[in-house]
C-alpha cells in the first residue's frame, strides 16, 4: 500500500504532505500497522521520561528537552522525529516562528511555577495547550504536548493526569471529540474543560 493509502486525517490533525509520508522509516501496510509502532515507541519514551534522572533534570522546561522527547517517541518510525516542521500548515504557528514560540512557552510555565500563578495541573494543561497552538512538529503534536504536561505534573510529584481516562486520544470517537471541544475553548481562554478532561 502506499503512503498517502495509510493516512487518514482525524479531526484536528494537520494532513501530511507527499514528502512527509515518505520519510516513514520502516514500510507500513495499514495505518494500523502504522499506529501500533508509534504506540510502542511513545511507550519506551514514556517509561524513559518518568524516570526519575530524567524528571529532575534542569532542562526539562526547554525546547532542546522538547525536541529530544518528540525524538525518542517517534524516532523508531519517523526520520523527522525531533526536528521542527519547516512547512505552513492549516494550523499552527509559521515555521520560521516554532523555535521562539516554544521557547516562550516553556519560560512561561517556569514563571507561572515559579510565581505559583497557577496550581500544577492548570500549569500544565496550559504548557500543553500552548504548545498544541504552535503546533511545532510535523506530527504527534497532542501526544508530545500531553507526555510533556504529564511530565511536569510528574516532576511536581503531583496526581497524573489522566486525558480522558487514558482513552486514545489519536483515535477518531467521543473522547477525541470531547477533547478537541476542550483545546477549542481554551483557545477563548476558557481552560476549565481542559483541565476538567485532563483529570477524568
Amino acid at each position: 500500500m502506499k503512503p498517502n493509502e495509510i493516512f487518514g486525517s482525524l479531526d484536528g490533525q494537520t494532513p501530511l504532505t507527499d514528502d512527509e509520508r515518505l520519510e516513514l522509516r520502516p514500510s507500513f501496510s495499514t495505518r494500523r500497522e502504522l499506529n501500533e509502532a508509534e504506540r510502542l515507541n511513545i511507550n519506551t519514551a514514556r517509561i524513559w521520561a518518568m524516570r526519575g534522572a530524567v524528571l529532575g533534570r534542569s532542562d526539562l522546561l526547554t525546547d532542546v528537552f522538547g525536541r529530544e522527547l518528540h525524538r525518542r517517541m517517534f524516532n523508531q518510525v519517523w526520520k523527522w522525529a525531533g526536528r521542527y516542521r519547516k512547512t505552513e500548515r492549516n494550523l499552527g504557528w509559521e515555521p520560521h516562528r516554532i523555535p521562539e514560540g516554544v521557547r516562550v512557552a516553556f519560560d512561561d510555565t517556569a514563571f507561572r511555577l515559579n510565581h505559583e500563578t497557577y496550581p500544577l495541573h492548570e500549569c500544565a494543561i496550559r504548557l500543553h495547550h500552548q504548545l498544541a497552538v504552535i503546533h511545532p512538529w510535523v506530527n504527534g503534536n497532542g501526544r508530545h504536548a500531553r507526555l510533556m504536561a504529564d511530565l511536569l505534573v510528574a516532576s511536581g510529584k503531583g496526581k497524573p493526569l489522566t486525558w480522558g481516562a487514558e482513552a486514545n486520544l489519536a483515535a477518531s470517537g467521543t473522547a477525541r471529540s470531547c477533547y478537541i471541544d476542550a483545546i477549542r475553548k481554551a483557545d477563548g481562554g476558557d481552560f476549565g474543560h481542559l483541565l476538567k478532561f485532563a483529570r477524568s
